[in-house]
């Protein structure tokens, strides 16, 4: 548990070393409620408020137990770096789902009916597009685990994104034929010793995007297992699933260079 939590501190300082941002900055956060139909949905907003410009927009979609605290940091992050992020609620204002049974179950409707997730996560798409601060011609996606195809999904269904980015995501898709609608850049950040999303996995988005002409990459890291970027995970693969500092910090660096590249 002590190596866990030094870990987890030292990626911590190394993140907040690299990404430091001006002294003028003052993310602000709050949550945001909106409706998807007659249910009530709840999201995380994070951003700059010592700047009044419009700015580039990311939405985030997060794993299967719903929006943690892993996606809130990553959200306030991206603020930091000059981002509006929006954490998008999929499941519903305070489902939480625990795993592996509860959160396998909810996160299974949306995987089985992607009609159903590309509602959800255009809805949160919605409110991160129409807040005033946003830049409507320069916004991305990304997601992890379970995210990581509701970011695809949204990108899938044409929506109008600059970049797409998984971090230890679900790669799968019923209908490979619609990766012809995507619009962006897509940015694969892999663990390439994941067993919940193996090799194959990886294999089948990459058919999908060269069939369809998508410009993509895929980035694999080495002795690295799903949920890589998550200290929630845990230091031990035993499961598949393990949180891996470096793996998580570098991953962070390529997302922040990739951004970079094409909003600004």
């Amino acid at each position: 548990m002590k190596k866990f939590a030094l870990a987890a501190a030292l990626f911590g300082g190394v993140v907040a070393l690299a990404l430091a941002s001006p002294a003028s900055a003052a993310v602000k956060t709050k949550n945001v409620d909106y409706k998807i139909g007659n249910d009530t949905f709840e999201g995380y907003l994070a951003y700059d408020d010592a700047s009044t410009a419009k700015r580039p927009g990311v939405v985030i979609y997060p794993a299967w137990t719903g929006i943690s605290a892993n996606e809130e940091t990553h959200a306030r992050m991206l603020a930091k770096l000059g981002y509006v992020a929006f954490v998008a609620d999929t499941y519903g204002k305070g489902i939480h789902p625990k795993p592996p049974k509860e959160a396998g179950a909810e996160a299974g409707k949306y995987l089985k009916d992607r009609n159903l997730y590309r509602q959800h996560a255009e809805a949160g798409f919605d409110i991160l597009r129409k807040n005033p601060m946003v830049d409507t011609k320069r916004l991305a996606a990304m997601g992890y685990c379970f995210g990581g195809a509701g970011a695809l999904e949204l990108a899938r269904s044409g929506a109008d994104l600059k970049g797409i980015v998984t971090f230890h995501g679900d790669l799968s898709t019923p209908t490979p034929d619609d990766a012809k609608n995507i619009k962006g850049r897509v940015l694969v950040l892999h663990g390439a010793d994941d067993p919940i999303v193996p090799a194959a996995a990886v294999q089948g988005l990459e058919k999908e995007m060269k069939d369809a002409k998508v410009d993509y990459e895929v980035v694999l890291y080495s002795n690295t297992y799903h949920a890589f970027t998550d200290p929630a995970a845990g230091s031990d693969p035993a499961h598949g699933s393990a949180y891996n500092p470096e793996s998580a910090n570098r991953s962070w660096i390529a997302m922040r260079d990739f951004f970079h590249e094409v909003l600004r």
